[in-house]
C-alpha cells in the first residue's frame, strides 16, 4: 500500500478519548465516521465520531484518555486508493501523487521531471529534477522549483504524465 499522509494527532482532549486533529489535505471530506487510517506504526484507527469545528476526533475502541494518549503525536495515513475512492476532485485539481514523475514540457523541450510537491502560502511548487540533458557548464542546477499556478501551467495531462508549461524554461536558467 502507497502511504499518503493527511492528518497529524496533537494532544488528547477530555477523558473519553478524544484526541486534537491536524489536518494535512485538500481533502477533509474524507475524515468522517467510519472512516479509516493508519498510523506510521501500521496501526489502523477508525473514527467513531469528528468534530471539525473543534478539530478533534474520537477512534473506535479508545474509550479513555489512557487508550488514546499512545496517540498524541502519531501521524494518519491513508492509501492512494482509498484517496481515490473517498475524495471528489474538481476541475482542474489533480492528487499530488498523479502529478509526481510527470514531465515539465515547454515548446516541445522536457526540462524535467516533478521530484515533489511544496506546499507554501501563496502556491504549491513543483520541484522539478531538471532533465540531465540540459545540465552543462553553463547551467549546473539539478532542481529548481516551479509555481503551480496559471501564470506557468498551461495544460496537465496525467494519462501521459505531460505538464505544459510557459515561463518555466526561464526559472530553471535563473536558478
Amino acid at each position: 500500500m502507497n502511504k499518503i499522509f493527511v492528518a497529524k494527532l496533537g494532544k488528547t482532549v477530555g477523558l473519553q478519548g478524544n484526541i486534537k486533529i491536524h489536518i494535512d489535505s485538500d481533502f477533509p471530506q474524507q475524515f468522517q465516521k467510519d472512516a479509516k487510517f493508519t498510523t506510521q506504526k501500521n496501526k489502523t484507527l477508525i473514527i467513531e465520531s469528528i468534530n471539525m469545528t473543534n478539530k478533534t476526533v474520537k477512534f473506535k475502541s479508545l474509550n479513555t484518555i489512557e487508550d488514546i494518549q499512545k496517540y498524541v503525536n502519531s501521524e494518519l495515513y491513508t492509501s492512494m486508493e482509498q484517496t481515490i475512492i473517498s475524495c471528489t476532485l474538481q476541475k482542474d485539481q489533480y492528487f499530488w501523487f498523479d502529478l509526481l514523475s510527470c514531465n515539465i514540457i515547454e515548446d516541445n523541450e522536457n526540462l524535467g521531471k516533478i521530484k515533489d510537491i511544496h506546499r507554501y502560502p501563496v502556491d504549491d511548487y513543483f520541484e522539478i529534477e531538471t532533465n540531465p540533458s540540459l545540465l552543462s557548464e553553463d547551467l549546473k542546477v539539478k532542481t529548481f522549483l516551479l509555481p503551480y499556478n496559471k501564470k506557468y501551467i498551461l495544460d496537465v495531462d496525467i494519462e501521459n504524465k505531460i505538464i505544459k508549461c510557459a515561463n518555466a524554461k526561464e526559472i530553471l536558467e535563473n536558478s
